[in-house]
């Protein structure tokens, strides 16, 4: 039941049938809809929250995220999330997917010594029907045998990683690159053009979980940190 409510409440907002600031309905009534109990709603709910997906007010209600303009250089987003907090339409659509053992380079990606069989995913993000973001990404299936039985063909490997699989540990790393031609001919921009490149490693535990390359247009996503020093220091 926790899964069903967050699964047809996420497809509402995804779907733009509740558009940013919508008000999603309150847990009594959500209780009385799915003939659950309150602490049920409530589990479901909270990695909707978590992920920026839905905004919780006290004494208030439970509303669809507000744009948002930056992303948390120590988080690990929902995309889906971002784009709609942007107030514009997600979509996505999987571009390629294949099961095989990894190869030396995929084993490099995930830290691993041994040789393990991978899921591989390339997607395409969009934002108000334009390009938004490339991803490329490999899923440890000995970490996450469940992967190989989601149909990511419907959902994003993100939001859905994000949903079922507890992560302890991450690791950014972000860098500039000209976007090839095919990498160009996917976000539908021109040969070289400037792109943010983000590598995001997680783990659960000694579990690796997942390596994903995002490739984004330079103009279209910046990343934002802020942190104060661990010791006082002196003005400068």
């Amino acid at each position: 039941m926790i899964r069903r409510i967050r699964s047809e409440i996420s497809e509402r907002i995804l779907s733009g049938a509740w558009p940013p600031g919508h008000r999603i309905p309150f847990e009594h009534e959500l209780t009385e809809q799915y003939g659950c109990s309150r602490m049920t709603v409530n589990r479901a709910l909270g990695p909707l929250a978590e992920s920026g997906l839905i905004e919780r007010r006290r004494k208030v209600g439970t509303f669809v995220a507000r744009p948002r303009t930056h992303s948390l250089v120590l988080d690990v987003p929902d995309i889906a999330a971002e784009v709609i907090a942007r107030g514009e339409t997600y979509a996505y659509e999987l571009l390629s997917r294949s099961i095989r053992t990894a190869s030396r380079a995929e084993l490099g990606l995930l830290d691993l010594g041994r040789p393990v069989d991978v899921l591989v995913l390339r997607c395409l993000h969009r934002a108000g029907g334009r390009p938004y973001g490339f991803e490329e990404r490999v899923i440890n299936l000995e970490a996450v045998p469940e992967a190989e039985l989601v149909n990511f063909a419907l959902k994003p490997p993100n939001s859905w990683l994000l949903a079922h699989v507890p992560w302890t540990e991450a690791e950014h790393r972000i860098s500039a690159a000209n976007a090839s031609r095919a990498t160009a001919s996917i976000l539908g921009v021109d040969t070289h053009t400037a792109c943010l490149v983000v590598e995001r490693r997680t783990w659960r535990g000694p579990d690796k979980i997942t390596h994903v390359r995002l490739t984004y247009p330079g103009d279209a996503y910046d990343l934002v940190a802020r942190f104060a020093p661990r010791h006082t220091l002196p003005a400068a």
